[in-house]
Order: structure tokens, then sequence, then C-alpha cells
């Protein structure tokens, strides 16, 4: 997509997104209530706890890193027990801290930054989406985000914005894209205690009960999955639903398909058939 048309089409985006948030949207159709999508980043370095992830009943959707050590059989495992599965793409930060292997920076040329992220895609089994792992400086800039998603546009993939910066760019050239799209609303463990974990869940819940839907992203730590276990199944009584990313895109979009029969091409596999 040329520079300056994709520039065109995100100043449009900007201003239907400012339109909307000014104009009270139509009530939920149906019985259709407060739902929350769950998102787990950092998958595939922790086996004890991935497992345990991997187990919960309700239907969490699970960002796994490329190339990591238990990142395809925990994948494998998570889709055999009806979690959907992203790859949670490693980008350039801030901070200079390390993005591991599969990383995508403002150093690379646009062909070896879609290579890149070609091959963490086919890395990663039964993947439906991706999101940023950091990327804090690679997320506020135009041209490797329309590299990116000029890469993702070919499959059948969404992709979420975890916003680790508010001046992030990716959802709305995602957007631009056409490329299904939601933003995270709830960092749920900043701070690794049971009393944090608590006041972000409780904020999820309540930006769901407000707006209809939210996402919230935590990661696979002891006190996240201790909390998520023990909490999750209470939230029936409490009239909140749990859906997989693209079960809550389906909600906010009237459950059109994300894509239609035959539109994209599939992810070619690469992944290893064992670990």
């Amino acid at each position: 997509m040329p520079l300056r048309l994709l520039i065109s089409l995100i100043a449009a985006t900007l201003l239907a997104t400012t339109a909307r948030a000014e104009t009270p949207g139509p009530a939920p159709q149906g019985q259709v209530p407060p739902t929350i999508a769950i998102i787990i980043d950092d998958m595939g370095h922790n086996l004890h706890e991935g497992k345990r992830l991997a187990n919960l009943e309700q239907p969490v959707t699970l960002a796994f890193l490329p190339y990591r050590r238990h990142t395809v059989a925990l994948a494998k495992l998570a889709h055999l027990r009806h979690k959907e599965i992203m790859l949670h793409a490693p980008m350039a930060n801030t901070r200079n801290f390390g993005l591991g292997p599969g990383g995508l920076t403002p150093e690379m040329d646009r062909q070896s930054l879609k290579n890149t992220l070609r091959r963490a895609l086919r890395s990663i089994p039964h993947v439906k989406g991706v999101n940023n792992h950091m990327g804090s400086l690679l997320t506020q800039q135009l041209e490797p985000m329309d590299w990116v998603m000029s890469e993702l546009d070919r499959y059948p993939v969404y992709f979420v914005d975890s916003r680790t910066i508010a001046s992030s760019i990716a959802g709305k050239v995602a957007d631009a894209y056409r490329i299904p799209t939601l933003t995270r609303d709830v960092f749920l463990d900043h701070e690794q205690t049971e009393e944090y974990v608590d006041r972000q869940f409780k904020l999820l819940i309540e930006r769901a009960r407000k707006n209809g839907s939210a996402v919230g992203i935590g990661h696979p730590h002891k006190v996240t999955v201790d909390y998520l276990e023990k909490n999750l199944p209470k939230l029936d009584e409490q009239g909140i639903a749990v859906a997989t990313v693209s079960g809550l895109w389906a909600i906010r979009n009237n459950n059109r398909p994300m894509f239609a029969e035959g539109e994209k091409q599939a992810i070619r596999p690469a992944y290893a058939k064992s670990e």
C-alpha cells in the first residue's frame, strides 16, 4: 500500500474513532453479557505455568514468543484444550531491552522485517492472531508498522495492539489495512502481587460493564495464574462472560466472519513435530 494512501487512511480512521467516541453506540442486541477477553503474553518460557494456563476451563487466549523452549509443545497442548493461539511478536522498545529471536527492529529493511515476521508466524502452531511484545519504539513508527501489516494482511490473522505506549499507531495501521483489530484495555500484572492483580482485574470488569467488552493482558506469573484459577470460575455468577479474542471481535462486529472463505492464504507451518 502506498505510504501516502496509508497516511490518508489512518487519518480517516482517527476521525472515525473520534466520532465513535463522541456518539453513544447502539444498545447491545439480544442479551449479550459484558464480555472480557484475557490474553496471556510471554508464553513459551515457563512450562509449569503454561500447562496450568492451557488447562483452564475458560477460553483464554495465549500469546507465544517465537522459538522459545516450550512454545511448540505448549501451543499444541493449548490448542487441544480449546485455547486460542497468538504470535507474541517481539518489537523494538525505547529502553533497549533485548528482544530475543524473532525480534523486529527499526534497523531492518522491508524484506528482512517481513521475512522475520513470516518465519515467526510459521513457527507457532495453530496461530490465529498477533500482538506486539514490548514495541514501545517500533509501534510509533509508520513505515515499519506498514511493513508489518502488509505481511499480516496476507494471512487469516487478527492483530491486537498491546499498546505498550500511548502513542502507538499499530492498531490504526492495522485498521487501515482492514485487518481485524482490537486494542488492550488493561494490563493485569505490572506488579506481581495478588492485591494489584485483583485491582486490575476488577478494573477490567468495570470497563466491560461500561463498554460491553474489554481486553486484558497478563503474563504467566504464578500470582496471575493463581488468581485466574480462583476467580475466572466466579464470573458467571457476576454476569460476566469470557471469550477468545476472535470471539470478542465477533461480538463487537455483529458476528460477521473475520475472513471470507479463501480470502487469505494459509500459513505454512514450519515448527517441529515434537519437542
